[in-house]
């Protein structure tokens, strides 16, 4: 980013200690004890660069909340909301605009034929929310059936066919929802010691799970197509092949959660195409506009499509196809095409990402797994390799975790981090050479950590 004068900095701090005053009396934050909490100040972004509040720059390898897939302020959709502005902000759902219709258009141009047909929402969750309504309406049944080691969103629905901690407390117990084990091989729930064992007892498992459960109360099977903040576990195309036959099997619509792992994030389109499945339902948001403007959906398929040509259905939203958001979604997807982004991050992670990682779980005491694809990766974090006990408790933190986490900050990168894991998620268009130096850190920090027990 240009180097900021004395007066800009000045003006900089000014601005973000005012911001933060008011954030401090006035702002609820999610997924946190407000008084416990002491949030960051991001005052200016550019790329793969953050700027805080006092003006010192991080590398993002975060990308915020893994949604800034075409980094911060890229210029040809900064310039397309604001052309949208200038014609429509905003206009009724059950009108036609441009925009949305354009956005439609960009967006099953890329999903498998059959798969015509888009449903916008808000964000994630309620893209998950009205694909499991669809779901449930077009088969006349109830339950559904997602992973522990899942996300799916923070409304009532979704946050109950979630499957980490956050569900625990917003859990109903009434909502039709069954969970069940999925493949993990580092942390097999099925003693299996080769990954062709894990996926066959794991879709075991998930046999047995439909037949106790009936298979005609089943509506559907949510599945994030790679986990993302439940950990990047990549399952095998042999499982999600196994999961559409079983839904094939037992006329269950299978839901694909591309919300995080989608555009580009898995250096494909959607992640989906990694294991040569057609799903009946894509979920996706995040990516889509790299968060520039809220913006999510639901992509139809045929079948489901016909259940509501001439049948009402029943749901919709006041922002649904939001001018500004899917103008975003344009020139995001425009941009992602025309400037080979979707190609590098499949380069990057096999090339640069995958290798240094290895390497420094080779290197590390802590370090017992790095897995992941694309611009998409995890690191697990440990006490040590035998027992593969981690770093922090399930569903919590620990002193050892947050000064690794401190110590990649104090050297410039912001990490995602969940639990004992970090991830490492960069801007999927990162140039090589930031992507280098970020890495860079992660080597230096992970591979002098020692912790004594």
């Amino acid at each position: 980013m240009d180097h900021l004068s004395d007066a800009d900095l000045a003006a900089l701090k000014d601005e973000s200690a005012r911001a933060r005053e008011l954030d401090r009396a006035h702002v609820f934050h999610s997924w946190s004890a407000q008084r416990l909490i002491d949030p960051p100040t991001v005052a200016r972004a550019q790329g793969s660069t953050v700027i805080d509040g006092e003006g010192q720059e991080f590398l993002d390898f975060s990308s915020q909340l893994v949604n800034t897939n075409i980094g911060h302020q890229h210029p040809a959709v900064v310039q397309a909301i604001k052309d949208q502005a200038d014609v429509l902000c905003t206009i009724s759902p059950a009108t036609v605009n441009a925009a949305r219709s354009e956005a439609a258009r960009l967006i099953t141009e890329r999903t498998p034929a059959g798969l015509d047909h888009v449903f916008f929402t808000n964000g994630g969750a309620d893209a998950n929310e009205h694909a499991i309504r669809m779901a449930r309406l077009h088969t006349g049944r109830t339950k559904v059936l997602s992973r522990y080691r899942s996300y799916h969103g923070g409304t009532q629905t979704a946050v109950n066919v979630t499957g980490d901690p956050r569900r625990w407390e917003n859990e109903t117990g009434d909502s039709g929802v069954v969970h069940f084990f999925g493949p993990f091989l580092y942390r097999s729930e099925f003693h299996a010691a080769t990954e062709a064992e894990e996926t066959e007892r794991a879709l075991q498992h998930l046999r047995r799970t439909i037949e106790l459960e009936g298979p005609g109360t089943i509506a559907a099977i949510i599945l994030e197509s790679i986990p993302g903040t439940a950990g990047i576990m990549v399952p095998s195309p042999e499982y999600m092949q196994g999961v559409r036959a079983l839904c094939d099997e037992f006329g269950i619509v299978l839901i694909a959660d591309e919300v995080m792992a989608g555009f580009g994030r898995s250096g494909k389109w959607f992640a989906f195409e990694h294991f040569d499945i057609v799903p009946d339902l894509i979920t996706f948001a995040k990516g889509v506009n790299s968060g520039y403007v809220p913006l999510g959906g639901v992509v139809i398929n045929d079948a489901i499509f016909e259940t509501f040509a001439e049948r009402v259905y029943p749901g919709g939203l006041t922002y649904s196809g939001h001018p500004l958001a899917c103008a975003a979604a344009v020139a995001t997807i425009n941009a992602m095409a025309d400037e080979g982004m979707i190609e590098h991050a499949a380069h990057i992670g096999e090339t640069i990402i995958g290798p240094r990682l290895r390497q420094i779980a080779e290197n590390s005491k802590h370090v017992g797994e790095v897995r992941g694809t694309g611009a998409f990766w995890a690191i697990e974090l440990v006490w040590d390799k035998e027992s593969k006990e981690p770093l922090a408790p399930y569903g919590g933190g620990s002193p050892e975790v947050a000064s690794v986490v401190a110590a990649l900050k104090e050297h410039g990168v912001i990490p995602f981090n969940n639990y004992h894991r970090l991830h490492v998620v960069p801007p999927i268009n990162i140039s090589e050479e930031d992507l280098e130096r970020g890495l860079g850190v992660f080597e230096k920090v992970l591979t002098d950590l020692d912790f004594p027990r």
